[in-house]
């Protein structure tokens, strides 16, 4: 992509500054609840996917295993999550997700929701509906 006054722009470059801006705020919201960004994507998983091992969660967040478990016993001491099963070498922890946990995961959705909105209203309408088209494009695109 070309500027007019200068050399060219990389989307790849402006998507990795931007991404590392929102995530930034997100993660500064969180904190006024103890969280982190992996906090909640734990939560996420977990609670589309009841059950889930800790190696399967580790990999869908992109952490080791032990990492995982680690922010899942964190969030098991604060009442987030219930374990149903004892834990053991190579079981399934059968973790699930609580009403704290749900409370929990509605803050991160309300950060989200407020960093759209002040995005969307930088963009006309029908630019915020087209840039969230294209990034969930190229989501879904193999090799990006």
């Amino acid at each position: 992509m070309a500027r007019e006054d200068g050399p060219p722009v990389s989307a790849a470059f402006l998507l990795m500054t931007l991404g590392r801006r929102v995530r930034d705020e997100v993660e500064a919201g969180l904190r006024a609840e103890a969280m982190s960004l992996r906090h909640l994507s734990a939560l996420g998983h977990l609670a589309s996917g009841p059950g889930l091992s800790y190696s399967e969660l580790a990999r869908r967040a992109g952490v080791t295993p032990q990492s995982m478990q680690a922010t899942l016993n964190a969030l098991e001491a604060r009442g987030a999550v219930v374990r149903v099963t004892h834990p053991g070498r190579g079981r399934r922890a059968e973790l699930h997700v609580t009403d704290e946990g749900e409370r929990l995961r509605g803050v991160g959705r309300g950060i989200l929701a407020a960093i759209d909105d002040r995005i969307a209203e930088q963009l006309p309408d029908e630019a915020a509906t087209a840039v969230t088209q294209a990034l969930l494009a190229l989501m879904r695109a193999p090799g990006v």
